[in-house]
Parts: structure tokens; sequence; C-alpha cells
């Protein structure tokens, strides 16, 4: 079962990055289906206590990225991405690929803005944005969000992608 979820859910990582860097943003069929895949998995290969652990998982995992997605400083398809990625990595492997998607998400968005020479500007709206939020908690920053036109947009599905392919790619090869 753990290799059925493993190439699964790379599979379906995979292919959201591919299409949030080509269109700007993921489907909701790929996501929705890749829910409900891998909860049908998890029950005929594990049971309900499978299944249950996949859905807290991916309760777990698109409910942190939500809070992203409240402050408008990510899409909705990546909350719904990172859902699909917990149901198939289960609470097992779920902390190792949120971190690891962190740190590919951090290189990411380094690599962005060294590529479109934004680095002042983006640290000083890092400042900024930690300024605002300590301030003023959820409320999204009303300059600095995704809603604004000038704002660089970083393919976010590929950092869940590497994060997700990095960790149970490690998990296939030990076995």
């Amino acid at each position: 079962m753990d290799v059925y979820l493993a190439v699964g859910v790379m599979i379906c990582a995979g292919v959201a990055a591919a299409t949030d860097v080509q269109w700007g943003r993921i489907p909701n069929w790929l996501s929705y289906s890749a829910i409900v895949a891998g909860l049908g998995l998890r029950v005929v290969s594990g049971g309900w206590r499978s299944c249950l652990d996949g859905l807290v998982a991916g309760l777990i995992g698109g409910g942190v990225f939500l809070i992203f997605f409240l402050v408008r400083g990510m899409g909705a398809g990546d909350v719904k991405l990172m859902t699909a990625v917990g149901v198939w990595s289960g609470m097992r492997q779920l902390p190792a690929v949120m971190i690891a998607t962190a740190l590919a998400g951090g290189i990411l968005a380094l690599g962005f803005m060294v590529i479109h020479k934004q680095t002042a500007a983006t640290l000083r709206n890092v400042g900024s944005l930690f300024r605002f939020h300590i301030l003023s908690g959820l409320t999204p920053h009303p300059e600095i969000n995704l809603q604004n036109p000038q704002a660089l947009r970083v393919p976010y599905a590929l950092a869940i992608a590497a994060g997700t392919i990095y960790v149970h790619g490690i998990s296939l090869m030990r076995g």
C-alpha cells in the first residue's frame, strides 16, 4: 500500500506543478479527484483507520496552507493541493513533506527574487508583512498580496511537488 500511495502522490504533485508553471493555476478537478482517489485507496488497502489517517493529514496540511490563503499570500489551488498531498501522505509522512515543501518554497522564492531582480523590494515587503501581521493578525495586507498586479507570483505547486517527491522518493528508495 505504501508504494501505491507514494507513487500516487508523486504523480499528483508533479502534474499539479506542471499545470501551475504552465498556466499559473492548479485545476480543481486534479485536486478534488486526488483527494477522493487517495481516500478511496486508503479505504480499500488499509481500511477505515488508514482513511481516517489520510483525512486528518489532509485537514492538517490544507489547514496550515489555509492560513496563508486567508492573508492572500497563497492561492486556493495550493491549499487544495496540499490537502490532497496530506491525504496521500498520511500523518507519518506529512511533517517531513511540509518541512521539505517549506524549504523548497524558500529556495524557489529566493530564485524568483534574484531572477526578477526584486531582492531589495522583496526584503522590504517581508519586513512590512511581519510588522503588519503582528499588529493586524490574519487581516490581508492592503497592498502586499496576490491581488496586487505587481506582485511576484511563485508557482508554489512546484515547491509542493519538490518536497513531496523528495520525501516519498527517499521513502521508496529505503524500501
